[in-house]
């Protein structure tokens, strides 16, 4: 857990006025002091201040009276919610169980209920298990659902619609965790929490252009999601910008644990190579040293997404971090928005990257471990 000096500022505004109200110091029915007092009490910004007593709302704790103030609100359970998680690839993408916790950890939620359902009878695929979890979130009559649409599988399109339509026709507000139901470059209807992958894609391949590499490939695998046609997107953009060579046979879509598709990529002859994902990073990693080839030295590597196994690997991987906790954190605050106040406009909420440097791009961190750049 982060220490409070480390917290945000708004948090530790948010947390001191929790306190007060939890224990009875503040009361139901009392006014909080003003915003203007709230500044000099914690010598902090009227923004800070502003976005604390925000969530205080949000969270069910205090109600706002135009011309008035903000009042303590009586406690009862009907303030509790229940959200519903609908994450068919948990525990195969590795990005989503952090995102989670963030949403566990984060104040807002402590009175509300995060579901992860259960499942009554064997489902043959993971699309079966989504639409199973669906109706269940829907029977059971859920204040909203957080969605990461289907990936890797053949019919994730249609599913991923038929699921976001059901729950609209349900009433049943949408916030979409990391990327959209629908293909890039659309954007669909709903909130969306996550980074922007577009810049993603760019800045890893900016990356290797600045350390000199002139032929670099893209390299991911089949039927992924959005995020990953943004990401080449984004690639594609920063080889134009800087006048790099770009062909089909540089764009490679394949299983990176298939020996014969990574030889016929390594005939490509790339000096680098921007993977969609660490997990496909790590696989390609491993396929390219046993074709006998060298990273950095042969061949510089990089993925998007920091994963824990990522510093693991037999040369540790350059790649952007995801503020996953962050992200968790972010979309349960949406949620509750989305809930008080359905008639806000559709929003993309992106969140900072931190580029980590590691061996296997070739460059030389300042410090043991890696360097970081936010971005």
């Amino acid at each position: 857990m982060p220490r409070p000096e480390n917290l945000p500022k708004y948090q530790r505004v948010f947390d001191a006025l929790q306190r007060d109200i939890r224990s009875g110091r503040l009361k139901t029915g009392d006014r909080l002091p003003s915003e203007a007092e709230l500044e000099r009490l914690f010598g902090t910004s009227r923004i800070t201040v502003g976005r604390a007593v925000r969530d205080l709302q949000l969270a069910g704790l205090v109600e706002r009276r135009a011309g008035s103030g903000s009042y303590v609100k009586p406690r009862g359970r009907s303030d509790a919610l229940s959200f519903g998680l609908l994450i068919p690839d948990l525990g195969e993408t590795e990005i989503f169980e952090p995102i989670c916790q963030g949403m566990m950890a984060s104040p807002l939620a402590r009175q509300h209920a995060l579901l992860w359902g259960g499942l009554t009878s064997a489902a043959a695929s993971k699309e079966e298990r989504a639409g199973q979890l669906c109706r269940q979130y829907i029977e059971r009559r859920v204040s909203g659902v957080f969605f990461a649409p289907l990936e890797l599988c053949a019919g994730k399109d249609a599913v991923n619609r038929t699921i976001a339509h059901a729950l609209d026709a349900a009433g049943i507000p949408l916030v979409l965790l990391d990327r959209t139901v629908v293909p890039y470059p659309q954007r669909g209807t709903h909130d969306l929490v996550g980074i922007d992958n577009r810049r993603a894609g760019y800045r890893m391949t900016e990356h290797v252009l600045h350390l000199g590499a002139h032929r670099i490939a893209f390299a991911a695998v089949s039927n992924a999601a959005a995020t990953v046609e943004a990401r080449e997107a984004g690639y594609r953009e920063a080889l134009y910008t800087w006048r790099s060579p770009i062909g089909a046979d540089l764009v490679h879509r394949l299983d990176p644990t298939d020996r014969e598709s990574v030889r016929t990529l390594m005939a490509s002859r790339p000096d680098a190579i921007v993977c969609a994902n660490d997990w496909t990073a790590a696989r390609l990693m491993h396929s390219i040293l046993q074709l006998g080839y060298a990273v950095p030295e042969d061949v510089r590597l990089v993925g998007i997404d920091d994963l824990e196994y990522a510093s693991l690997l037999p040369v540790p991987l350059t790649t952007l971090r995801q503020p996953t906790r962050e992200i968790g954190a972010a979309a349960f605050a949406d949620m509750l928005d989305r809930v008080t106040r359905p008639d806000t406009p559709v929003r993309d909420i992106l969140l900072q990257t931190e580029l980590v440097v590691r061996r296997s791009c070739g460059a030389s961190p300042a410090a043991p471990g890696a360097t970081r750049i936010q971005h």
